[in-house]
């Protein structure tokens, strides 16, 4: 997967699209993230003392990862990923400004 945890994302299609965040969670095996502050969704908690009340709680939900796009921090633009191999190392680098990320 080309986007890592603690990228910047922009959403590319979604009730969120156009918005950026900070991706907190990778799950690879679905091939979704997790974004800080982007497509909310409400969770119904039980109480679980006697007198207290339940809630609704706003968490962040899951997003696949073909609707979103790495945004480079050397020049600030949602990019694609490409790669670059010097001897053993693998580096992930920015299509437009060829800068490594």
């Amino acid at each position: 997967m080309k986007i890592k945890k603690n990228d910047q994302v922009k959403i590319l299609a979604g009730k969120d699209r156009g918005k950026t965040g900070k991706v907190l969670r990778v799950l690879a095996t679905e091939d979704k993230i997790i974004v800080e502050g982007l497509n909310i969704v409400k969770k119904h908690v039980k109480a679980r003392k006697e007198g207290e009340s339940g809630q609704r709680i706003e968490i962040p939900g899951k997003i696949n990862v073909s609707n979103t796009m790495l945004v480079c921090p050397k020049c600030g633009k949602a990019t694609r990923i490409g790669y670059k191999v010097t001897g053993k190392d693998k580096m992930r680098v920015c299509k437009q400004c060829k800068a490594e990320v």
